[in-house]
């Protein structure tokens, strides 16, 4: 067979025609992609979309069925095995790697984030409420925050620490709306220069160093928060991470972890993601967590609300589009850049539709709250 009818053949268990006239069906530029896609899977498949060599004029919809056939697996390369043996032996998640996806991602420039994330600089899922009503992203992100605010129970006068603090919206809300002094870490240059101007003036330290710096801490907190840390964390990592929110946790306090999961475990992500947008990232799994926190704490609560992350994504692709005219005037961000984040937002919304990812928020505890009261 060759390599053009093998990929006609998966893209078809899809529902997906090369040449079709459905707007998620593959249109391809050139004859090359069809070796490239079956010698290198979805490095090849996401490269050939940067180079031009193929589209969709859906690209989310087009991802969507991708995930839902499973298509991936028919996509093993030599290559992406190497990578999971790899994994089983070398923590890919240390300290000095960690650097790398602060460095290759969340350092790009803040006018980037700005125009795709809007007011809030919420890099992490937005939460559109229990019935999903239709809201605009920005009312969507301060829901967020506050149901976090709600899930922690916060009191004034708390001390919080927070692991992974993004460019400090939540440090600046608990602090400015719930008066709680905060600690956050964060291994991004650009994200603490901007968290420490918007916090200026309000009791939060936000500190240029990676979350596991925390341990060296004996502070203990009111509550620890993690939102959108745990897919950096790392398999061989995920008990440490527990081991450390416990040790900074007062009896009688509360932790939340908001994460993205995956419906299966595993020890590395896409290979395309990896190279591209998150070096090192894994996406964790319900085993993988509960094993980790066995034995260290009480689950109060956990909630999914998956579905919310495909529509903010597809509220990032817009402000990124409607963006895009002056943000290719910056250096780096020419046309390869383009079709690179389009494919990284719609490839990543095809997968929470497909119900492939989900959005976790766990809240725990020692054991010592009587009665934990969710909230939604």
């Amino acid at each position: 067979m060759s390599a053009k009818e093998k990929v006609t053949q998966m893209l078809a268990t899809a529902g997906i025609e090369i040449g079709g006239n459905q707007p998620w069906d593959l249109q391809v530029h050139d004859d090359r992609l069809y070796h490239r896609v079956v010698a290198e899977g979805s490095v090849g498949a996401g490269e050939s979309y940067m180079e031009g060599w193929w589209d969709a004029d859906q690209l989310d919809e087009f991802f969507v069925r991708v995930q839902r056939a499973r298509i991936d697996r028919q996509l093993r390369t030599l290559a992406m095995v190497f990578q999971v043996l790899l994994s089983r032996f070398v923590n890919r998640q240390s300290k000095k790697r960690s650097i790398q996806v602060a460095k290759q991602h969340y350092d790009l420039s803040n006018e980037l984030y700005e125009a795709m994330l809007g007011p809030t600089m919420q890099y992490t899922c937005a939460y559109y409420g229990p019935e999903g009503r239709e809201t605009t992203l920005d009312e969507a992100q301060r829901a967020k925050l506050s149901l976090i605010a709600r899930k922690l129970h916060l009191e004034p006068g708390m001390r919080i620490l927070e692991l992974g603090g993004g460019f400090g919206e939540l440090a600046r809300y608990l602090a400015a709306e719930h008066q709680c002094e905060v600690v956050s870490y964060n291994i991004s240059q650009r994200q603490v220069d901007y968290a420490r101007g918007l916090c200026e003036g309000l009791p939060v330290d936000v500190r240029l160093q990676d979350y596991r710096e925390a341990a060296n801490d004996v502070t203990e907190y009111d509550r620890v928060v993690s939102i959108g840390l745990m897919e950096h964390v790392g398999p061989k990592n995920y008990r440490g991470f527990f081991e450390l929110v416990k040790s900074r946790l007062k009896p009688g306090g509360l932790a939340l972890v908001h994460t993205i999961g995956g419906n299966v475990s595993r020890v590395t992500a896409d290979a395309w993601i990896t190279k591209y947008i998150f070096p090192g990232g894994v996406i964790p799994s319900e085993a993988q967590l509960t094993r980790a926190k066995e034995g260290l704490f009480v689950l109060e609560d956990w909630h999914n609300f998956g579905p919310d992350y495909d529509r903010t994504l597809m509220a990032w692709e817009a402000n990124f589009l409607d963006a895009w005219p002056r943000l290719k005037e910056q250096e780096g961000l020419d046309e390869r850049f383009y079709r690179m984040w389009r494919y990284y937002l719609n490839s990543s919304a095809g997968a929470f539709r497909a119900r492939g990812l989900n959005l976790w928020q766990l809240v725990l505890s020692h054991g010592s709250v009587p009665r934990y009261v969710p909230a939604r």
